[in-house]
């Protein structure tokens, strides 16, 4: 029980490091889709995936987050490869 409860936390805080070195990228919201859980962005450069700036549309860590965005706004956000899928692991308003 107590190596499981040691590895969790290991594994807590190397993922949360990790978002942590992740570059933040500025990008705007063309469609939020709630029914797909998933997020149209038109982004600049994603340093860490080593992708050029373009639109297309990411999965989301977290579908709650859809909620706070609409189509039109200027949003910051971190995105990488999750088993897969190109995800939006966190997003806000772009900072004035």
């Amino acid at each position: 029980m107590k190596t499981t409860q040691l590895l969790a936390t290991l594994v807590l805080a190397f993922s949360t490091a990790a978002m942590a070195t992740m570059p933040m990228v500025d990008g705007e919201v063309r469609k939020v889709d709630m029914g797909s859980k998933k997020i149209t962005l038109k982004h600049g450069e994603i340093k860490n995936l080593d992708m050029p700036p373009m639109t297309m549309v990411f999965q989301v860590k977290d579908p709650a987050m859809l909620e706070k965005v609409k189509a039109g706004d200027k949003v910051q956000f971190t995105v990488d490869n999750v088993n897969g899928a190109m995800t939006v692991l966190t997003i806000e308003p772009a900072k004035k």
